[in-house]
């Protein structure tokens, strides 16, 4: 199983991102899938998260009306549509197997957001 992430940046206040995990080794339709986000010198935080089906998904409070998360199954991606990035939301952004966070599950290395003025 791989999962590699991409599409992290410097950014302003403000702006926004759009962040993709490309899986390959499952059945990527099959897979929950969840977006996490480690703060420097914090501990990681689910900020998003998409069942199997899509018919749950998850967002903490912090981002809720701001991310966006999404599928493509024919591309085995998913999305993270970031808009009106704060500050607060600077950290390496990985994505992960599973629906919530679980460190004993896959992950890929991550994407590194930095939002600043």
């Amino acid at each position: 199983v791989q999962l590699v992430e991409s599409g992290g940046g410097l950014v302003e206040p403000g702006s926004s991102l759009r962040l993709s995990c490309e899986v390959s080794g499952i059945p990527f339709s099959e897979a929950s899938m969840t977006w996490v986000r480690q703060a420097p010198g914090k501990e990681p935080q689910s900020v998003s998260a998409v069942w199997r089906d899509g018919t749950r998904i998850y967002y903490d409070n912090s981002v809720k009306g701001r991310f966006t998360i999404s599928r493509d199954i024919a591309k085995s991606t998913l999305y993270l549509q970031m808009d009106s990035l704060k500050s607060e939301d600077t950290g390496l952004y990985y994505c992960q197997l599973g629906y919530g966070l679980d460190t004993r599950n896959q992950r890929g290395q991550g994407t590194q957001v930095t939002v600043s003025i």
